[in-house]
């Protein structure tokens, strides 16, 4: 079956698409927003508590003549989430595309971890995917788009005092391949970008000695930057990867590599 195939000067253009990114009121997700409004998208910055950073994502976007918005809401709570899309529907029509961002990183040991922090971080980072992929696949169902999901190279390689964490990004990356399944019939592509360890404003003078060993341990020798990963969301979202789906893309300098014996 022979079907079209988009011009390479194409590939990246999200003119006139509308992109759902959770929890880019700061960091991480702040540079996604920002990069796939670059290549034309309409933009929701979603935000929970972050809403002046939300509010200079946004103004920052419509500086560059581009178009996004912010919108408040709770993506662990199934009633925001539905609040989200009816919004998002209200101001832009429908959702191409939904990047899943929002979590939380907090540390604890095993032995001390409480379920209340447990239930926190799993919530925050896994609970919030499914709720948004099943409010996004409900509304795209009829048109097909894509989702990509922020999980982690935790995800595969475990980090001390992280059980919580590096539990709910295994079981983001499992959801991910679950739905890819589950959805495919609609033309809905579902993968994930599992960043390493992405620079943020103080991070070398706030963890000096984990910035040290990173720089040693990954080949390309330096922290991502958001732009990094968020080039990976644009790629697995756009049509280059449109024959990609329940896939996960490694973006950390290739930490992952090293021998571990």
């Amino acid at each position: 079956m022979k079907r079209k195939i988009p011009p390479v000067a194409a590939l990246f253009d999200f003119t006139d698409k509308v992109v759902i990114v959770t929890g880019s009121g700061s960091g991480l997700g702040q540079g996604i927003a920002r990069r796939f409004a670059e290549a034309g998208a309409r933009v929701v910055v979603n935000y929970l508590s972050s809403q002046r950073g939300a509010r200079k994502t946004v103004a920052a976007i419509r500086a560059r003549g581009g178009s996004a918005l912010a919108l408040q809401a709770d993506v662990t709570n199934p009633d925001d989430v539905a609040r989200l899309f009816s919004e998002t529907a209200r101001a832009f029509g429908r959702v191409e595309v939904l990047v899943n961002n929002a979590g939380i990183y907090p540390s604890a040991p095993l032995l001390d971890l409480t379920p209340a922090q447990w239930d926190q971080v799993v919530d925050a980072n896994l609970r919030s995917a499914f709720l948004c992929t099943q409010a996004f696949a409900r509304q795209a169902v009829t048109q097909g788009g894509a989702i990509v999901n922020i999980t982690s190279i935790e995800a595969e390689n475990p980090a001390p005092q992280h059980a919580h964490y590096d539990a709910a990004k295994a079981g983001m990356a499992m959801l991910t391949r679950v739905a890819a399944l589950e959805l495919g019939a609609h033309r809905i592509r579902v993968n994930a970008v599992a960043p390493g360890l992405i620079w943020r404003p103080g991070i070398e003078r706030d963890w000096r000695a984990g910035v040290r060993r990173w720089q040693r341990a990954a080949p390309l020798s330096r922290l991502g930057m958001p732009e990094d990963v968020a080039d990976a969301c644009l790629f697995l979202a756009s049509p280059a990867a449109r024959w990609i789906t329940g896939a996960s893309l490694t973006v950390d300098g290739g930490a992952l590599c090293q021998q571990i014996y």
